[in-house]
This record gives structure tokens, sequence and C-alpha cells, in this order.
């Protein structure tokens, strides 16, 4: 299986090679649009900021190319943002792949960003086969995707949202599942597995 992480200006590429490599996989680090279409699976990972992430996706025209790709495609924290609509952070255009909105936390009560382990629940099979309710996993972000038609995960932190999102052949987890211990690990094999597909 040719596994292929999307090379951008965003961070986190690191932290979701070397734990594939602990899976026994050796993904492809690479913006190149041939290598990208002719994978097997595609993993969107980020760290960092919207309207720069989203910048350097319009340079190199991964943003045209994203979007028309036809395999299993994982979004991993801002990868997962970056698939929606709009996200209020420096009012940033992304892709449009999944119809949601990317809001800012806003809380007097609780730290921003949300940093940490957290629970999950409210999902079915598919990328979570094998997960139990409330497993815990480790999310790092000040921003979030709103509930929508797409949620196929929940968090709570302050205000519900979107843990995990799921449309079409995309896949997106707002938490860090190469981060997440042994439940992390199994939800991206479930993803190498089977796409993810419920």
């Amino acid at each position: 299986m040719k596994v292929a992480v999307i090379r951008y200006n965003a961070g986190n590429i690191g932290s979701v090679t070397n734990s594939l490599r602990r899976m026994s996989v050796e993904p492809v680090v690479t913006a190149d649009p041939e290598v990208l279409s002719t994978a097997d699976r595609v993993i969107f990972p980020g760290v960092g900021e919207a309207s720069s992430a989203m910048a350097s996706l319009q340079e190199s025209g991964l943003d045209k190319l994203i979007p028309d790709l036809a395999q299993p495609v994982l979004g991993i924290c801002l990868g997962m943002q970056l698939l929606c609509d709009f996200s209020e952070e420096q009012q940033t255009k992304c892709l449009g792949i999944i119809p949601a909105m990317v809001r800012r936390f806003e809380s007097t009560e609780l730290k921003i960003p949300h940093i940490g382990w957290n629970t999950i629940s409210g999902f079915e099979d598919g990328l979570f086969e094998g997960i139990q309710d409330l497993s815990y996993v480790y999310f790092v972000h000040g921003y979030y995707v709103e509930l929508c038609d797409s949620t196929s995960a929940v968090c709570e932190y302050g205000v519900e949202f979107s843990a995990a999102l799921m449309n079409g052949n995309f896949f997106a987890t707002q938490f860090h599942p190469e981060k997440s211990g042994e439940v992390g690990a199994r939800i991206l094999g479930n993803f190498l597995r089977d796409g993810g597909a419920v």
C-alpha cells in the first residue's frame, strides 16, 4: 500500500510519519500531484494557522488537487479544519470539501487553546471500529469545527464540537491520532485498512 502525506507549510508531518513507521508503513511525504493522486491513502496533517496554510496550498496548486482526490483522505487537526468551508481564524476561506464552519473557542473559564486528553463519543464503526465510547484522545487546538451533518464523533470543551468528520472519501479528526496512544494507533490502522468506511 502506498501512503502519501501531504507536504505544505504546516507542522506535524514528522510525528505523523513516525507514527506510521511504528506501524510498519513507510509513507511518502510529498506535494507532487501525480504521487498524491495515485496513492492508496492520503494523510493531510497540520498544525499552524489557517490563512498561511491555505496560502501555501494555493501557491502549490494543492488547493485544487485535494478536493479532487478519489481515494480515502484523512485530515488531522488543522488539516481537518482546512477541509471545511470557512475558518474564523484570520477569516479564511478553506477548501470547501466538508460543509461546516470553523469557530474560535470563546471562554473566560477554560484555558484556550484546548490542549490535552479528552473523551470522544457518538461515533459508529468504520474509522472508530474497536474504539470504546468515551475513549481518551489528545487535542491541541484553539479553533473547532461546529457540529454538522458530517460530524462522526463529538467532544465537549465548553461547547460540543466535531471531534471527527466524514464526507464521502474524506475523513478527519480534530485530535491527533498519532499522539493518542493505542486508541489513536487503532484509528490510524482502521483508516489504512479500509479507509474508514462504515
